[in-house]
């Protein structure tokens, strides 16, 4: 894209954010009657079966959506089958078997190599979303063999974790044809709170690492304060309560701050994952020789926490690393 198009992008998804809003809270009005009327149902696919798949895939079924579900070892998908949907002995066979099949695997050599599994069982008038974290050039490869079958191809990243997924409140980041967003519009006011299209391949891959970069930098100063804190004697349950009150309260250091205080991290979005966009992200800032000081000290303690056998945990045991 060069510079003078961009700006026109990027207008053109401010333009919409508004209509996505408004037209997701009437569909959530809607989207609760059609759970119990089972209308506009669609067939989906859905290839992935991880902490944030099955929550997802679930929510299309419990939304009376047709789902047929594919993992590379079938054992993780039992839940969603026991749901209720059919199991695929393949990812092509996934595909074949439906309009639209959504993909939320977690790297971008997985989404790759998921997209080529695919391939066979995508045609004309099919729709292939995927909902992975992925850089922008692996997205526009994925669109590559998508499109060479004739389906059409929408990149839409997610903004949440595991509670998001699970309560249908995650927040879809799309790019790509633009007929297969509007096509989508239902299953992802099934699986999420909120949606946007951001124009061109690329653009929704874009938007997530830099949401995921700033979400890793505010972690590690977060746990940078709550070992200071430890440190200097002070009540961390205070810290927690002086930081809700004020400027900088979030809801990340609300879900978070009591658990890292305890020393448990069930993983809701595990660092290895965490630590893999802030690389990407920090590789796109490369890319477009923009100086990113605060990212890159950020992901060098999720590297000495991955180090340190961190990587399944939660990514806020990234205050493992710091207190080391």
């Amino acid at each position: 894209m060069t510079r003078t198009s961009a700006p026109n992008a990027s207008c053109f998804a401010r333009a919409r954010i508004n209509t996505h809003f408004h037209t997701h809270s009437r569909a959530r009005t809607v989207r609760r009657a059609s759970v119990v009327a089972h209308a506009e149902t669609m067939k989906i696919g859905f290839l992935g079966c991880g902490i944030m798949g099955v929550p997802m895939a679930k929510n299309l079924i419990n939304a009376g959506h047709e789902v047929t579900v594919w993992n590379r070892t079938s054992d993780a998908a039992k839940p969603v089958v026991d749901a209720g949907a059919a199991l695929a002995a393949t990812a092509a066979e996934a595909c074949a078997a439906s309009d639209v099949t959504f993909v939320m695997v977690s790297t971008p050599e997985a989404a790759t190599a998921v997209a080529n599994a695919a391939k066979d069982g995508l045609s004309a008038g099919k729709g292939y979303v995927d909902v992975s974290t992925v850089d922008a050039e692996t997205s526009s490869a994925i669109a590559e063999i998508v499109r060479s079958t004739g389906a059409e191809f929408l990149e839409a990243p997610v903004s949440g974790s595991k509670k998001p997924a699970e309560d249908g409140a995650l927040i879809f980041l799309c790019a790509g044809d633009e007929t297969l967003y509007r096509r989508c519009s239902e299953p992802l006011e099934t699986m999420g709170k909120a949606h946007f299209f951001l124009g061109d391949v690329g653009q929704g891959a874009k938007m997530k690492l830099v949401v995921n970069m700033i979400m890793g930098s505010m972690m590690t100063a977060f746990a940078e304060g709550l070992t200071l804190s430890e440190k200097c004697d002070l009540d961390p349950e205070t810290l927690l309560q002086v930081i809700s009150l004020g400027a900088i309260a979030s809801p990340m250091f609300a879900l978070k701050g009591p658990t890292m205080n305890a020393g448990a991290f069930p993983p809701a979005f595990p660092l290895k994952h965490q630590q893999k966009d802030m690389r990407l992200a920090i590789a796109l800032a490369d890319q477009l020789r923009q100086e990113m000081p605060v990212a890159a000290a950020a992901n060098e303690l999720y590297k000495r926490a991955a180090r340190d056998g961190c990587d399944d945990e939660d990514f806020s045991a990234v205050i493992k690393a710091v207190k080391k």
